[in-house]
């Protein structure tokens, strides 16, 4: 009982100090200039879904919950946004290379018919950023005709994943 009692008393003085180790926020100072909407027509509608459903993990800009603060909750967070951020970021969009945008518009599109977008783990929290099928299908539309400009403006050798050099 007494190692019991120990192992106990060992998780709780643990979960007290990681409580008091500093994480760095996801909040940037104002929109970007690499932000998808400088260089690609960006509806308000789509603005606004992309405000409510996406950027929280897809952009250098999180809102982040009260429970933020409790760890390890908060380590978990900072995880799941900066996986958001390495898969798609709508705020250094215009840093991407073409093919790049050109592909992640693809998956965007794909992740939206397929709803796997925005992770059920995060509506479940956070109702108002579910998307109903007009959202999906203004999304679907809006990565449709950004690529649709894209074909009309580069070559199709340039929207082909580059090769590697051996």
């Amino acid at each position: 009982m007494r190692f019991l009692k120990k192992i106990l008393m060992g998780l709780v003085v643990a979960l007290v100090v990681i409580q008091f180790i500093p994480q760095q926020k996801n909040i940037a100072a104002g929109v970007s200039a690499n932000n998808i909407a400088a260089v690609y027509t960006t509806p308000e509608e789509v603005k606004t879904i992309l405000a409510s459903s996406c950027n929280d993990c897809h952009s250098n800009n999180t809102t982040y919950p009260w429970y933020n603060n409790i760890q390890p909750v908060g380590f978990w967070l900072a995880h799941h946004v900066n996986e958001g951020k390495e898969k798609l970021n709508f705020d250094e969009f215009a840093d991407y290379s073409p093919w790049k945008q050109y592909h992640k518009l693809e998956e965007t599109e794909e992740m939206l018919t397929e709803a796997e977008m925005p992770l059920s783990s995060y509506t479940f929290i956070h109702k108002n950023a579910a998307l109903n099928k007009g959202q999906e299908q203004v999304l679907i539309d809006w990565t449709k005709s950004i690529r649709k400009q894209m074909e009309a403006t580069y070559t199709i050798d340039s929207l082909i994943r580059p090769k590697k050099n051996s």
